[in-house]
């Protein structure tokens, strides 16, 4: 079996994208975080399903949520609330700037619930036991739809509810990805698409490896073979965290990593050849502090909690359109091939795949119609360079149901915290939202005003 071969699978197990940077094993979720940032943590007492009669259904665990009141002003205030994302929930309470700010001018309460499977919420006491039961991912947008009673309006940033098969194109997650390059550089899109060949040619031969071995400060641990795996990673996640300030999100990067990783492919100081020159950008992703001593010590650190749960759930119910690679891409190509994509989750899982399960229960098909007739309230944010806005609502559908689309815009960067590097589209946007949350306030306001008369 290839280099290749190893490197990529049909299955989303294959563990794709799970490289975090020794620089982000040792901060975790505690790089630069603002002393507002204060909380109480407190557990419930959680059914494991709702949605299910069985007895086993019935058990319970502690749910993990984290509470901020500093600023509420009581029970006439509004909550509000942080659907956790796939890891650690302190991680997304960190960087959820845009929540912490506006606390003190709406005087709301502060929680943030952690996701079912992940950082200290595991039913049954380890996951291992966990994952022989379904998980079940809710985003704002859905909360919205299917609890309306409760939820004023959502907030859904980079939401992918489109990312499923026969809503979106299975290569547009990886074309945004290679375009993000080949807007900065076209040289640099070139560096990187032909990488993949000499890399697994090089990797295939002791000269070739003596090479590598000579150009990449690996860590003891660890060989050359985790080379590409480390510039996948750094490819991907550069281009959905292209933030327009310096950040400490998954691991420190300066601002827009893509045009730093593009300027140390076109501008390289250790050498002029390939091999230097990603050696190079890679240094931009995995030691832009400079206290990294070597590569691929923590190619397999998960310090947010993020891997078992995500990979557990991207094969059963979250099967989302992202693992098509095109030809002229800066990814290896990888043709997209759905049988086989479920024959490997089903393999790893011992489950059947439910890949039609979200479209059905939340609606997907012809989604303008369907969410114009049945919810309201909810702000669809998404950055066009984030790859995720390749499933994301792009347009607005009615008065209350807005679509914010960024050109420059990444992954989630409207919620970050803001700096006063922010560019002024980004000042703008969240301007917007903090307008559309105080429109949805005082209407509720009115309403239970007049309902009381």
């Amino acid at each position: 079996m290839g280099t290749q071969a190893r490197r990529r699978h049909t299955s989303p197990l294959a563990h794709r994208h799970r490289v975090i940077t020794a620089e982000a094993a040792v901060t975790a979720a505690g790089t630069g975080v603002p002393a507002m940032v204060q909380y109480e943590t407190r557990y419930y007492t959680q059914r494991l399903d709702h949605f299910n009669a069985a007895l086993a259904s019935y058990c319970t665990f502690q749910q993990r949520y984290l509470v901020n009141a500093t600023y509420w002003g009581g029970k006439t205030s509004p909550i509000f609330v942080y659907a956790g994302n796939e890891g650690n929930v302190e991680l997304f309470t960190n960087n959820t700037g845009f929540m912490w700010e506006l606390a003190p001018q709406f005087r709301a309460m502060l929680v943030f619930i952690e996701h079912r499977y992940y950082g200290h919420s595991v039913p049954f006491g380890s996951e291992e036991a966990a994952f022989r039961t379904r998980a079940r991912r809710v985003l704002a947008a859905w909360m919205r739809m299917k609890y309306p009673h409760v939820v004023i309006g959502a907030v859904a940033s980079s939401a992918p509810i489109l990312s499923f098969y026969g809503l979106a194109d299975p290569y547009a997650f990886n074309d945004i990805i290679s375009n993000d390059f080949k807007s900065e550089s076209q040289n640099c899109h070139n560096v990187l698409m032909n990488s993949w060949k000499e890399l697994d040619k090089a990797l295939s031969n002791d000269a070739g490896r003596a090479k590598l071995n000579s150009t990449f400060k690996m860590c003891r641990a660890s060989s050359v073979d985790a080379i590409p795996n480390l510039l996948d990673t750094a490819i991907v996640y550069s281009a959905m965290t292209d933030y327009p300030t310096e950040s400490g999100f998954l691991t420190p990067l300066p601002a827009y990593p893509v045009k730093a990783i593009c300027r140390a492919i076109d501008h390289p100081t250790s050498g002029k050849d390939t091999f230097s020159r990603i050696n190079d950008a890679l240094m931009v992703y995995y030691n832009y502090t400079g206290h990294a001593d070597c590569l691929g010590d923590a190619e397999e650190n998960d310090p947010y909690g993020m891997y078992d749960g995500w990979d557990w759930q991207a094969c059963t119910e979250m099967i989302l359109m992202s693992y098509g690679i095109g030809n002229g891409s800066v990814l290896p190509p990888e043709p997209f091939n759905f049988t086989d994509l479920l024959a490997g989750c089903r393999a790893s899982t011992g489950l059947p795949p439910r890949p039609y399960w979200i479209p059905t229960e939340f609606g997907g098909f012809d989604i303008a119609h369907v969410l114009k007739r049945t919810a309201s309230n909810i702000v669809f944010f998404n950055g066009l360079r984030d790859p995720w806005s390749s499933g994301g609502v792009l347009k607005s559908i009615s008065k209350s149901i807005i679509a914010l689309v960024e050109p420059k815009g990444s992954h989630h960067v409207d919620l970050r915290f803001s700096s006063k590097e922010d560019p002024d589209w980004l000042k703008q946007v969240r301007v917007k939202e903090t307008r559309i949350i105080a429109h949805w306030l005082r209407q509720y306001y009115k309403d239970e005003a007049m309902g009381h008369k």
